[in-house]
Order: structure tokens, then C-alpha cells, then sequence
């Protein structure tokens, strides 16, 4: 039963349907390509997995001017196709409905999370929408685990290309792990499951008119559910394939925005993470195998090109931003003619992270700003990992992930003891700050860095 929301919007809507033991919600923004197949595979695993319970599939949409609403409604799924063991008891509802406030995912969350409490669903989950591998397996995968073993979070587990996920595996990932102290391999993957539980929590937040309204919203679900002390596992849902772009293009936005949740969130649950040292594995669900995956082509010379046009750009904000040990190397790097010998390592690496969230933390400069000027960085860490994995396999991929991750759990004394600000240099910062280096505008370079 398919159902376009009324006038008087989708809360009332979804109060036609009175009850609904399942919701599961997909975002959308001119996704009509890929849309129809994600609605196949989540009927599909409802009818074949849940068929004793109620269900709502919420496709929560940014204004899509390209069908992608009428796709969901008006896609069909034969359930003779299907090999059913039994048959539904109820017929599975679809909604299409537009979110409102801050355009972003997060906002589109906020709406599939207030339509899931209305209902008083027992297990919400969300999947991206322009994914290619979901199939009807995804929704056991991410739905089971909270109705049936009392986990309240679902994080998702896939494989993917050495160079799809690049924000997750130089920072996010690693940073988030060592903060506290637990092992989410994809903590902004974008299919999660969640408890009843959990949705009240994330709905009773003030904080939905931030970046968690844009792409800071999964960080903020996974940081939120391991802070607070909720059950969370994770989920092997095999490939991921998905609308990848070269990890050099595109992501200055995601990249700030991500960050910024980051390191905002450090700040809150600051007594949480400073107490924690090294980490644990999270339970995992599913069978995991080998997948082939999508190429991804790299545009190294374009990054590399950045980051050195950023050392002059950028000297004065990195100053502020970076310790000078730190910055020191980072400009002899840029001094390196040949690309082949190019190698920004590990240990430089987390300082520079470490550096710039306690330059978050402090307000060293405008917080924009800071953000931005971290993407030539980024871009050079990235170029740095693709000429150092070229010829390597998965397998030997991760495990340079693995390293990376130690050295960030290894290095955590000196974020906090830079974090509590008794790291050095706190003089020679304080006077360039009231010399007033921090409030010009934003450097070309960053506006070249946002625009590829």
C-alpha cells in the first residue's frame, strides 16, 4: 500500500497507519536511478524475514525534481518471485514524504526517526539510497539483531575499494576507535539499525539545526550509542556499492562537516574518552567472503598539487593550527620533487588530527576556517596512501589501516596533553592570535580544494 503524505504532513500520515512494529526509512535526493532497486530489496527482506510483523518503508526526501518519490511509490515487488516459507501477515505501507529545516541527511533522518516514535516501531533501520549491492539479506542483517538479541545499534560492515571510504579509514575510523575505545569499522557507513530506544535519545538531542542536520549525522548516531553506554554490534553486509567518486573530489564539504561533529563531540563527552586506552572488537554479525568491488580512479597529481599550492597559501592558519615540530615536516614535504617518494607517515598523520581538534577545541581561529584548511592535508594523506598501496591486495590494505589506527591509540597522550593545554607553544599561539592572523578570509586554495 503506497501513500503520498496529505497537506497537513507526514506525522499525521503516519498516524493513519496507527501502529507499525518495523520502519524503515531512506533518505533521497534526486536518487530516481538507484531508488527503485533499494525499495525492491527492502520489500523483499520484510516479506522473507518479517513476515509476522507490521512494517513501514519512509522514504524521507530533500525535494527530488528527478522522480525520485514517484519511483518509490510506484515501484512493484512480486512476492510469487520470492521463495517464502510463509506469507505476510500484513501488508507492508510506503510513504513519501518531504523533510524540512537544514537541507541534508541528517535532516531526512530526524523526519524517518519522528515518524518511527509516532508509530512506536520496536527496530528502525536507514539505507542509502543510491546503493547498488543491497540486497533483501541487508534488512535481517540490520533489523534482527535489535529485535531479537536487544542490541540498540547496528553499525554496518562492508567491503569496499582500497580508495571508497577514504574519510573513514585515515580519520574517522581510527580517531573514533581510539577516542573510545571500541572497534566500528564503518561508524559513517549510512546503513544502520536502531532501537526504540535509541531513535527517543537521538530525537530528545538540540542539536539537529548543526552539522548533524548534513553529513555529521552518523558520527553523531555512532558516538552517541558507544558514549552513552547502548548495545551496539555490527553487521557484514558484504559489498558496498554505491554512487563512489575519486576520494580527491568532491568531499571538502563532507570532510568539514564529518570533522566538525568530531571534534564537537570530543568536547562533550570529553570525561568519557580521556579515561579509555586502546580498544575492543564489537560483535559482528553475518558471514563474511570476498566481493569484487568497482574500480576507483585516483587523480594523485591533482591532490599532491593542492597540498603544495596550500604550504604557501596556508602557512599563517597551519601555524595556528599545527604544532612546530608538526608543521615543520609537513612543509619539507612539499619540498619533495619526485611524487614516487612522497610518504605522509602515520605518525605525522595523527599529530596533524590531533593538532587541529585541539585547535577546534580552543578557538585558535574561526572554526570554518580551521576546517577548511584541513582538506589540502586530507589530500595529501590520501595521495600519500595510494602511492604506498598501489600494488597491494585488501588484505594487505587493512592491515596498514591497522597500524594507522594503533598509532592513533599509541599517540592519545599527547592529544590529551595538548587537549588540557600543556602542550608547548601555547605562548608563541596566543601572540599570533592577538596579532590578528586568524581573521583574514579564506585562502584561494581552499576554494580550489572545495570546487574538485
Amino acid at each position: 500500500m503506497e501513500k503520498q503524505a496529505p497537506q497537513n504532513g507526514p506525522l499525521e500520515e503516519a498516524l493513519t497507519i496507527s501502529r507499525a512494529d518495523i520502519v524503515i526509512g531512506i533518505p533521497s535526493y534526486q536518487n530516481a536511478r538507484t531508488v527503485a532497486h533499494v525499495v525492491r530489496a527492502i520489500h523483499a527482506g520484510l516479506v522473507k524475514y518479517f513476515p509476522q510483523y507490521t512494517a513501514v518503508v519512509v522514504n524521507s526526501d530533500g525535494g527530488s525534481t528527478d522522480g525520485t518519490r514517484e519511483a518509490v511509490l510506484s515501484t512493484r515487488v512480486e512476492d510469487t518471485h520470492l521463495l517464502l516459507l510463509s506469507h505476510p501477515l500484513f501488508p507492508i505501507h510506503r510513504l513519501s514524504v518531504p523533510y524540512h529545516g537544514i537541507p541534508g541527511k541528517g535532516s531526512a533522518f530526524r523526519l524517518i526517526f519522528q515518524v518511527a516514535e509516532r508509530l512506536r516501531a520496536k527496530a528502525c533501520a536507514v539505507v542509502d539510497s543510491d546503493l547498488r549491492s543491497i540486497t533483501p539479506e541487508w534488512v535481517d542483517l540490520l533489523v534482527r539483531p535489535v529485535l531479537h538479541a536487544g542490541y540498540d545499534f547496528v553499525a554496518p560492515y562492508y567491503h569496499r575499494h582500497k580508495y571508497d571510504g577514504t574519510i573513514t579509514n585515515s580519520i574517522v575510523y581510527p580517531l573514533t576507535r581510539a577516542l573510545y575505545g571500541m572497534r566500528v569499522r564503518q561508524p559513517i557507513g549510512g546503513d544502520f539499525g536502531i532501537s526504540n530506544h535509541l531513535v527517543a535519545r537521538y530525537l530528545e538531542r538540540n542539536d539537529w539545526e548543526s552539522d548533524v542536520a548534513r553529513y555529521g549525522i552518523d558520527i553523531w548516531m555512532t558516538t552517541i550509542a558507544i558514549t552513552e553506554g547502548f548495545r551496539i554490534c555490527q553487521s557484514f553486509l558484504g559489498a558496498k556499492l554505491h554512487d563512489a567518486k575519486d576520494p580527491g573530489a568532491d568531499l571538502s564539504a563532507m570532510l568539514q562537516q564529518v570533522v566538525g561533529s568530531v571534534f564537537r563531540l570530543m568536547q562533550e563527552y570529553d570525561p568519557v574518552w580521556r579515561k579509555r586506552v586502546g580498544s575492543q572488537d564489537v560483535d559482528l554479525f553475518g558471514f563474511r567472503f570476498d566481493v569484487g568491488l568497482d574500480p576507483i580512479e585516483v587523480n594523485v597529481d591533482r591532490m599532491l598539487g593542492l597540498f603544495r599550492r596550500a604550504c604557501v597559501d596556508l602557512g599563517e592558519i597551519w601555524a595556528l593550527a599545527l604544532k612546530a615540530e608538526t608543521l615543520r615536516e609537513v612543509r619539507s614535504l612539499a619540498l619533495l620533487a619526485e611524487k614516487e617518494n612522497f610518504r605522509l607517515n602515520d605518525e605525522l598523520w595523527v599529530r596533524i588530527i590531533f593538532d587541529f581538534a585541539c585547535a577546534y577545541k580552543e578557538r585558535a581561529l574561526d572554526r570554518g576556517h580551521l576546517l577548511r584548511s584541513l582538506t589540502p592535508l586530507y589530500l595529501a594523506r590520501v595521495a600519500s596512501f595510494v602511492l604506498e598501496t598501489q600494488t597491494l591486495y585488501s588484505p594487505e590494505v587493512e592491515e596498514k589501516i591497522e597500524h594507522l589506527c594503533r598509532c592513533y591509540e599509541d599517540l592519545k597522550p599527547y592529544l590529551i596533553s595538548n587537549w588540557d593545554g600543556s602542550g608547548p607553544e601555547t605562548a608563541e599561539t596566543d601572540r599570533k592570535k592577538s596579532a590578528g592572523v586568524m581573521t583574514g578570509g579564506t585562502p584561494d586554495v581552499v576554494d580550489a580544494a572545495k570546487n574538485h
